[in-house]
């Protein structure tokens, strides 16, 4: 059955040939999607077997969210709370979410993992990645893939997130373990590998074995790169042919030249620098020289606890420099290019029907109006998933 959602005052299309300039814009318009694709995008008045009157307010792409880590289990409120008294950020707390979510059952990791699911629908993320990193022994990230694939088919495998504390000093026998006996679990269920490329974690030689390792397994490359300074993150993560490096706060011009002459996104994740109290990205100055963005959540337990798109929005054009119309297309649009998908991030004939209506006139209450909640529906590959309270 087909369904017109009418009377759209305001359109974003991230399509430059359906209207206004970089985001597509269209006014008075409406949107016709039949088994969960869209058929057209046009004037308002459009004709379909069920009606959804917007009722005049603006419709964005459903946002995309290219960075979680939604499958865990435990708390670390305490360890927030600190950082905001003044202790510095450090990777550490990351062994406090791998014992608690190996002592968890896969029926509560999975049902942890849909509320979290469920919140950021709620919050108008209609596709979200999601990465293992709390299991860190074969087993354990085989099973948190296993519940990840229930949620998103974009699911990534990145034992080498922290070194176990069983593997003590012995940093390159686990990265070994990770490219052996843990890949050989993980791929199955994985479409992306990761790495931490970081002091504390792994370093240029051990990421770059471990993304070598996942692309001869068939899968795409991603990585966690120059997130607590300068590093070779970014370098190698163009180097390697991925598809994002993420994080990416602190950025030399050598970094910004080698992701502007690459197809590697750099994906900031704003929400993680406010809560780790690190400085912001200079977004604009990659922007101006052309690199590709995206905006994602990094929603995780330790340094990103939140499912709202809309704040990392509002964090980025407030501290990241970025104008309205670019944070919100790196939230749709960019998420769809860093993980390689083009059937998203986009309201176009052919492509999924992931509308989120916003209880405003404007996208740009997303900034203007932060921390209120403005998603008035959802609507994901053509299902109303959020629906207005009465």
């Amino acid at each position: 059955m087909s369904v017109v959602v009418d009377n759209i005052g305001l359109l974003v299309t991230n399509d430059r040939a359906l209207g206004e300039g970089p985001l597509g814009i269209l006014r008075d318009a409406s949107i016709v999607f039949d088994r969960g694709v869209v058929v057209s995008v046009g004037p308002a008045g459009q004709i379909a077997d069920e009606t959804i009157d917007a009722s005049d307010r603006c419709v964005i792409p459903g946002f995309v969210d290219s960075h979680t880590h939604l499958v865990f289990a435990g708390d670390r409120s305490d360890e927030f709370a600190a950082r905001m008294a003044g202790q510095p950020y450090s990777a550490g707390g990351i062994q406090t979410s791998v014992a608690a979510t190996r002592a968890a059952s896969t029926a509560d990791l999975a049902g942890l993992t849909n509320g979290r699911r469920e919140e950021a629908r709620r919050a108008g993320i209609t596709t979200v990645e999601i990465k293992s990193g709390y299991g860190l022994d074969a087993a354990n990230e085989t099973r948190c893939l296993q519940v990840a694939e229930q949620f998103s088919n974009d699911t990534t495998f990145l034992g080498a997130h922290v070194v176990p504390a069983e593997f003590g000093d012995r940093t390159d026998d686990y990265v070994h373990h990770v490219c052996t006996d843990m890949l050989a679990a993980a791929a199955p269920h994985s479409r992306w590998i990761d790495a931490f490329c970081e002091v504390g974690a792994f370093d240029a030689d051990q990421c770059r074995a471990v993304l070598a390792a996942g692309k001869a397994a068939g899968l795409g490359a991603r990585l966690h790169a120059n997130q607590l300074g300068p590093g070779p993150g970014v370098q190698l993560a163009v180097e390697m042919g991925c598809a994002s490096a993420d994080h990416c706060t602190f950025l030399t011009d050598a970094d910004i030249a080698a992701l502007a002459a690459s197809d590697t996104i750099a994906t900031f994740l704003p929400a993680t620098d406010f809560s780790t109290r690190q400085p912001y990205p200079d977004a604009r100055r990659a922007i101006d020289a052309g690199v590709n963005v995206a905006l994602a959540t990094n929603c995780n337990p330790g340094s990103s606890y939140t499912t709202s798109m809309s704040f990392c929005i509002a964090l980025a054009v407030r501290d990241l420099r970025m104008t309205a119309e670019e944070a919100l297309m790196a939230a749709t649009l960019g998420g769809a290019r860093a993980l390689r998908r083009s059937d998203v991030g986009v309201i176009a004939a052919g492509k999924r029907a992931d509308l989120v209506i916003l209880d405003a006139p404007s996208y740009r209450h997303l900034i203007y109006r932060p921390g209120v909640p403005l998603i008035h529906s959802v609507i994901e590959a053509g299902v109303t998933v959020v629906a207005p309270s009465v």
